[in-house]
């Protein structure tokens, strides 16, 4: 047997935990792998706590995550977080003489460090691999000196990596075209989705009474899921959805931004259509699974970024699913799924025409969006595709 992988991960606020796409991305590939004698991961988690832990380290999956503390300086907080991980990584493989380690970071914050740090691990033998994200230097949360230095770093990032992992093909597709001159060598792993159905009952307490809570009724409302940020388009589907003529309440799950949410009141007057409702957050993931099972469509507006987890477990989780015309949502839903742009009133017209489309033909979209991630986005999938990148060093 080839000697065993060590693989050294940072970039995620690290696990156990439920933040994002990237906790959960590193919860579910050590979960996958934990029973695997050809890997072993050292995962880097952020330290928010006060006081200072004796304890440094914890076993998780099989995988030694360790504590790594930052002064809290605001948004470059993180930067910081992600060079004292891989400095630690490279003591670590120092100190205990780690054979072709690989140092695998998540997002592209820490570009002009990139070369220092590839050198670093070069120099021990290993490799520096890159999941590049996707566009945030195109997020309008951030101000224009901020964006420039995404824009930057990704470049940095993109010609200092070894290997970098696309979650999107999309992404891959713009990194081998804007950074031709680097030839960078790239590869596409999508993100993972669940494709089991939730563990509540349809008369489950605990699903019944959010229904209650919220005066809803199964069936009878569409959904959607996702970080409160513009970019993801709340204004658009809330303006279309008040233009529609739906009877169905439309049910955002989401973390409330004060600024924003009185941003949109006053440009739609979302406040006067009773079939809008904000209901905060759900981190049960059992609970949030029955809400989408149950929800008569979901609304997908993110147009930023690569293959987006809300999508898949959407995808895979609800019957009938609205996606906004982009690549990035195409590439995944494919013919799987209905989609809609931001020209005025075509929502409106979606809305309306999936309120009419026949049982066969809600049957048959929920079956193809279930199987469409099933074959190519499940966990186990990912995973297995992950050991195959992991098995070029080593094996």
């Amino acid at each position: 047997m080839a000697d065993t992988q060590h693989i050294f991960i940072v970039g995620s606020k690290g696990i156990p935990c439920a933040y994002g796409g990237y906790e959960t991305f590193v919860d579910k590939l050590t979960e996958y792998h934990q029973n695997n004698p050809r890997f072993k991961y050292h995962v880097a988690c952020r330290d928010y706590s006060k006081i200072k832990s004796k304890e440094t380290t914890l076993e998780y999956h099989n995988a030694t995550c360790f504590k790594v503390r930052v002064p809290n300086i605001g948004p470059a907080s993180a930067i910081l977080y992600d060079t004292y991980a891989i400095n630690h990584c490279i003591a670590y493989i120092k100190k205990n003489n780690i054979q072709h380690p690989i140092v695998y970071c998540l997002a592209c914050r820490i570009g002009p460090f990139a070369s220092y740090f590839q050198k670093k691990i070069h120099k021990l033998g290993g490799k520096f691999y890159v999941n590049p994200d996707g566009h945030e230097w195109m997020r309008a949360k951030w101000c224009a000196p901020v964006r420039k230095y995404w824009k930057c770093s990704e470049q940095m990032m993109v010609k200092h990596a070894d290997l970098l992992v696309c979650d999107s093909k999309n992404i891959e597709k713009y990194i081998r075209k804007t950074y031709a001159k680097y030839n960078p060598q790239t590869t596409f792993i999508a993100y993972g989705a669940e494709i089991r159905r939730s563990q509540l009952t349809d008369n489950d307490k605990k699903f019944v009474g959010w229904l209650k809570e919220q005066g809803l009724q199964p069936k009878e409302y569409y959904l959607v899921v996702g970080r409160f940020v513009p970019e993801n388009n709340y204004e658009t589907m809330i303006r279309e959805f008040m233009l529609s003529k739906t009877k169905k309440n439309f049910v955002l799950i989401t973390n409330v931004n004060a600024a924003f949410l009185k941003e949109l009141k006053k440009k739609t007057c979302f406040d006067k259509d009773p079939r809008i409702k904000f209901v905060g957050t759900v981190y049960d993931q059992e609970l949030l699974m029955k809400i989408r099972e149950k929800a008569y469509g979901y609304f997908h507006g993110h147009e930023v970024g690569g293959t987006n987890p809300s999508l898949l477990e959407s995808l895979a989780s609800s019957d009938l699913n609205l996606l906004l015309d982009v690549g990035f949502n195409k590439e995944v839903g494919e013919n799987t799924a209905i989609y809609w742009n931001k020209e005025k009133g075509n929502l409106a017209a979606t809305i309306d025409y999936a309120d009419n489309i026949s049982q066969e033909e809600m049957a048959a979209f929920a079956k193809a969006s279930t199987e469409r991630i099933a074959n190519a986005y499940s966990w186990e999938f990912i995973a297995s595709e992950y050991a195959k990148v992991w098995g070029r060093e080593g094996a």
